[in-house]
């Protein structure tokens, strides 16, 4: 059966599927459309399968608001090159317009909404299909409430943040603190909403690092009070490797290993513990100024938080929720 243009670009459309690849599928399919559908539906299953095990870092972020209800998706591949292709990011859209549209809220409920008469689950196998490369949904997250703004990064489709504000106000303001999110990345709102296990891990690794700090310095005041240069020895390689360099004498390295191990632990028996909580607690303090972003400085005017930044806008005006994703290594 011949195959003419007007089938390929009506397979095309149904699909999204290349030129090529659509003629391949009829001419296989003897022109049959559902079977050439069913073609290129298992090719893509079967390169989904084969590349199940390399990584997606690259892709598609966008962000998108319908009143008071935001979402966010990341359709991810493996190259740079099918990131920038048209027909992907057009697929990443139709996926976060039909999520939106239905409001769903979670990633399996994304995947089962329909996209250009396929499930979006299938539509992502199927565009794996096209490419050669594996694809996935992932970072799915929403946002509501009274105000929410989408944030895309650069337009570059690789950050992407969701804003919410208790009340309406200028447009500005409301990218101003989406801004903040993608650049400054909170891990909670607030000090109340970073969880309980979060800060006892927190304080915990500061109660260390506080008394691993207070044994150094004492160790480094005894290494400089006994004529050795601290920095030659460290660690044990510049222990030895300055020692080859003739930097420090055999007796001062053996020196230095007796001064290290009695004054740590000498110190570490020592250490007055209410003294190290307070230095703990105002480390954990420190967290939580870098890590809430209603206590982080304003990234426009860093005498001021981010609260205080609202507030200056008006006394009511706060953040009720916040969302971020990045396809970057940070």
């Amino acid at each position: 059966m011949a195959i003419t243009l007007a089938d390929i670009n009506k397979l095309r459309q149904k699909t999204q599927a290349g030129l090529m690849d659509c003629k391949k599928a009829l001419t296989e399919a003897n022109g049959d459309m559902d079977a050439a559908m069913e073609i290129l539906r298992k090719k893509g299953q079967l390169v989904a399968a084969k590349r199940s095990d390399r990584e997606a870092a690259e892709g598609c972020v966008l962000a998108k608001v319908d009143g008071n209800f935001g979402a966010m998706i990341a359709l991810k591949c493996e190259t740079d090159f099918v990131a920038k292709n048209a027909d992907f990011v057009a697929l990443a859209n139709a996926i976060i317009d039909a999520a939106v549209a239905a409001k769903a809220k979670t990633l399996d409920e994304v995947k089962a909404l329909t996209v250009n008469g396929e499930t979006v689950a299938d539509a992502v196998v199927n565009r794996s299909g096209v490419t050669g490369e594996k694809m996935e949904l992932d970072g799915y997250a929403t946002v509501e409430g009274e105000n929410i703004i989408a944030y895309n990064h650069m337009a570059g489709n690789f950050l992407c943040t969701l804003v919410a504000l208790n009340k309406k106000t200028d447009e500005q303001v409301g990218k101003n603190i989406a801004m903040q999110v993608a650049a400054m990345n909170p891990v909670a709102l607030d000090e109340a909403s970073v969880p309980q296990a979060t800060k006892d891990a927190e304080l915990k690794a500061d109660i260390e690092k506080a008394k691993d700090n207070q044994i150094a310095k004492a160790v480094e005041v005894a290494l400089k009070k006994a004529g050795i240069n601290p920095a030659h020895v460290d660690s044990e390689d510049h222990i030895e490797s300055n020692q080859a360099k003739g930097w420090i004498t055999a007796e001062d390295a053996a020196k230095a290993r007796e001064i290290k191990k009695t004054v740590a632990e000498e110190k570490a028996a020592s250490l007055p513990e209410q003294m190290i909580q307070n230095i703990a607690q105002g480390m954990l303090n420190k967290f939580f100024k870098e890590n809430c972003l209603l206590d982080q400085a304003y990234i426009d005017d860093s005498k001021i938080s981010v609260k205080q930044y609202l507030q200056s806008i008006d006394k009511e005006l706060t953040i009720t929720d916040f969302k971020r994703y990045t396809l970057r290594a940070e």
